[in-house]
């Protein structure tokens, strides 16, 4: 996968995760935006390239989209459990 790839998870993933996260007073709307969709993002690759590295999955299969899928998604979770 490419970096628009990784880019699209992560960013759908980032927004997800801004959508139920618990907003605070004092935090920026963007800046929160941005810090999940880099998170997501930061996920995402390091799942692809991980999983490359390890010998798991080639580029391009479907366990590779898959692996960053849930990899974003669950660094959602833990970031939005952790906040709260």
């Amino acid at each position: 996968m490419g970096f628009l790839a990784f880019l699209l998870i992560g960013g759908v993933s980032g927004a997800c995760t801004w959508i139920f996260y618990p907003k605070r007073s004092h935090d920026s709307n963007t800046r929160g935006f941005f810090i999940a969709t880099a998170l997501g993002f930061i996920a995402a690759a390091g799942s692809s390239f991980l999983g490359q590295y390890t010998g798991v999955f080639q580029s391009g299969q479907m366990l590779e989209w898959a692996s960053s899928i849930l990899a974003s998604c669950a660094l959602g979770w833990v970031y939005t459990a952790l906040a709260k």
